[in-house]
Order: structure tokens, then C-alpha cells, then sequence
């Protein structure tokens, strides 16, 4: 994830990162945490493309986060100078949802 924000010319006041996905669906992320070294871009596994039930063709994952912060069916990925809630924050999860502090929902 991070040589595909190097090589898309991140700019400097850049803080979080928008994933739309199929559907709709978005999450938020900052953009230190989707700029790790765990942080990827999965479109294939073993040699063969990732099966849409599992997030294909395109899903990022971030793993130290809740999956909900690693969507399914990528289609944009949108850095923002800013934070802006995605579906399920916007529904009541957390804004952040590190999984070692149980942030599971707004307010934990």
C-alpha cells in the first residue's frame, strides 16, 4: 500500500485515506496506518486472483485494525486532507477500531 501512495504523489497536508467500495460501502483510515509496512493491496493469493468472496479483485488489508477497516471489492481510494466517517462509522462503529483496545463501536 505504501509504494501505491508513493507512486500516486501522495501530498504532504494528506492525513487520512477514503476506501469506496462495491456498493457504496466506505471506511476511513489514517493515512499512517494504511501506509505500513503490513498495510497491502491483495488482488492475488498463491498465483491465483482473490475470488470475490473473499474481497476480490481488489481489497486492502490492514491488519492491525477491526476488517472492517480492510474493505472488500475496492474501487477508489481517496486521500483526504481530512477524516470523514465511513458506512459502518457513520453507523455506530468506531472511528478508528484498533481491535487491542476493543473499539468496536463509537463511545468504547
Amino acid at each position: 500500500m505504501r509504494d501505491l501512495l508513493a507512486r500516486a504523489g501522495v501530498q504532504r497536508r494528506a492525513t487520512h485515506v477514503l476506501e469506496h467500495a462495491e456498493y457504496g460501502y466506505t471506511t476511513n483510515l489514517p493515512l499512517a496506518d494504511i501506509s505500513t509496512d503490513e498495510a497491502i493491496v491483495a488482488y492475488a493469493y498463491e498465483g491465483e486472483p482473490i475470488e470475490p468472496i473473499h474481497g476480490g479483485p481488489v481489497r486492502i488489508v490492514v491488519p492491525h485494525l477491526y476488517f472492517w477497516k480492510s474493505a472488500k471489492w475496492v474501487r477508489t481510494i481517496e486521500v483526504r486532507d481530512s477524516d470523514q466517517a465511513g458506512f459502518w462509522e457513520r453507523n455506530g462503529y468506531h472511528m478508528y477500531g484498533d481491535p487491542f483496545r476493543e473499539q468496536r463501536h463509537r463511545g468504547d
